[in-house]
């Protein structure tokens, strides 16, 4: 999991990081094996937001805890809805799934 969230977009690994018009793919801010991953943004629009992956092995699979946060303007309710969505989808259907679950 450390590895698909650090080279998202690894040619000879997992196909899963499909970005939309409006996304980027994110830089690795920090990466400390096997339990840390800080991404930049994924939204140009919003270049202070940052995406922290905290890992933990957990009944032969990893636990994953993602949190956001911004040193910029809060985003609104709407755009919020959109950002959590977004990150959701990309980790709990996309990431999930290429790994068969």
């Amino acid at each position: 999991m450390w590895r698909s969230l650090t080279d998202p977009l690894d040619a000879a690994a997992r196909t899963w990081l499909h970005l939309l018009d409006d996304e980027v793919a994110p830089r690795v801010l920090v990466a400390e094996e096997p339990d840390l991953v800080v991404w930049s943004s994924l939204w140009p629009r919003r270049p202070d937001d940052v995406v922290r992956f905290e890992l933990r092995p957990l009944s032969g699979g990893t636990a994953v805890r993602w949190t956001m946060t911004t040193d910029a303007e809060p985003p609104d309710d709407s755009a919020t809805g959109h950002l959590r969505y977004r990150l959701n989808h990309l980790l709990w259907a996309d990431l999930r799934l290429s790994y068969g679950q």
